[in-house]
């Protein structure tokens, strides 16, 4: 480990700066250049990634890591495969740096413009997912910015062997080595030094749990986007096609249910529980699902789902699962509904099955939620997924991000104003 004291930090973060100014005015190519030798690094050099990873894997699942996280620390193969070829979206997307946002020409004659322009340095906290790790950087890169990088001690050797081979495709393109600084020290000391680094870093995004995100929104001395904990919610309305229903509640739940776009609470209106309700539950328990029902819906399914049935507690409403169990409500009518997300629902994913357009209209009016469907899975909010490459993270805040942060996330604006000899009277 290099990284001891806060001395060395702060050199972390001087490098990086330096870095941001000469990656703001970067070509296009040149960044695009590091990306598709990162992604063909992805692809080709492998094993000293997944033997690390191997490693981390073993050491935190005997500390008793949650299965939840363990997944979210897995690396594989396949894994890194899909990760080289977000890296490869994102070289393909159009790059942010430079864009005129507007422009015009005021009554003097001055020409006023506003320019996309980097943030400069990004630094990021982030726990159990090392993919992240080139997630972050891949973004940064193409928007023109440096970043400095803290995983969490469960992923030191996987996100060292990744950063290895990011600074490997810098080099490679003949870009400074310094646009990725990684914090190499676990010491909790060191990420509280880290918080206080506003004279670095531009802008904090935090990648974890309730926890880290509320430590970093109460003690960040710099901006901070503090969100992506997801409370996600499915409401079956009274005229939902139940079995495309039960298709989708089960794709939002049993896809991946570590990740923050899971299904966390199904509503199902009353009218179509009794028909509904079996329909769905079906399929959710015959995939290992935990169902905590209140006791309307328990009453419903409970002789049909003996042993995956539970009665729900009061705070299995607004819980983050992050694992194969759902909490279940009936509900009698859409604002019933709709009061349960505005108490319960974190601000993340929401979404209603419905064939009526009213409703369906009402719902992504009045939900206040960064993402809102009708009729679709909410697994489907990822920066990847809406045509963004990646993401650095999902903002459930509204400034001055919300959702999931791609490119036009990571940059900000300068006014350019250009005259003839204009003067202020």
């Amino acid at each position: 480990m290099t990284t001891k004291t806060v001395q060395d930090l702060h050199a972390l973060g001087m490098a990086a700066q330096k870095a941001s100014r000469e990656l703001a005015r970067l070509s296009t190519d040149d960044k695009n250049r590091v990306l598709l030798n990162l992604s063909n690094l992805l692809r080709t050099e492998q094993a000293e990634v997944l033997a690390a990873n191997e490693q981390d894997y073993a050491e935190a699942k005997a500390d008793g890591m949650e299965e939840s996280y363990l997944d979210r620390l897995l690396l594989t193969s396949e894994r890194l495969n899909g990760t080289a070829d977000e890296v490869q979206r994102v070289a393909e997307l159009p790059d942010p740096v430079g864009e005129v946002i507007e422009t015009s020409t005021l009554p003097n004659g001055l020409i006023t413009s506003r320019r996309r322009v980097p943030l400069g340095v990004v630094g990021s906290i982030y726990e159990s997912r090392p993919n992240v790790t080139v997630d972050i950087f891949g973004l940064c890169l193409k928007s023109g910015n440096a970043c400095l990088l803290r995983g969490g001690k469960e992923t030191i050797r996987s996100n060292t062997a990744l950063v290895a081979l990011l600074r490997r495709a810098l080099a490679a393109a003949g870009v400074t080595e310094d646009a990725v600084q990684y914090l190499d020290n676990p010491d909790r000391a060191l990420v509280d030094a880290m918080l206080r680094m506003d004279q670095f870093i531009d802008l904090l995004v935090p990648r974890g749990g309730a926890g880290l995100v509320r430590f970093v929104a109460e003690n960040a001395t710099m901006p901070a986007v503090t969100g992506g904990v997801g409370v996600c919610h499915t409401y079956v309305d009274r005229n939902a096609n139940l079995e495309m229903a039960a298709e989708i509640v089960h794709n939002a739940k049993v896809r991946r249910p570590s990740i923050c776009n899971a299904l966390d609470t199904l509503l199902v209106h009353s009218e179509v529980a009794a028909e509904g309700l079996p329909l769905i539950a079906k399929e959710l328990t015959g995939s290992g699902v935990e169902l905590h029902c209140d006791n309307r819906a328990l009453s419903i399914l409970g002789p049909d789902a003996p042993g995956t049935s539970l009665p729900a507690q009061e705070d299995d409403w607004g819980k983050e699962f992050l694992a194969l169990i759902a909490a279940v409500k009936v509900v009698d009518s859409l604002d019933d509904a709709l009061e349960h997300i505005e108490t319960y629902g974190s601000g993340h994913s929401e979404a209603i099955i419905t064939e009526d357009e009213s409703a369906a209209t009402r719902f992504l009016d009045e939900v206040d939620a960064a993402a809102v469907y009708v009729n679709a899975s909410t697994q489907f909010t990822d920066g990847g997924q809406f045509g963004l490459g990646a993401e650095v993270g999902i903002s459930t805040q509204k400034f001055h991000a919300r959702g999931p942060m791609g490119l036009k996330e990571l940059t900000t604006y300068k006014w350019v104003i250009v005259g003839k000899g204009q003067t202020r009277p």
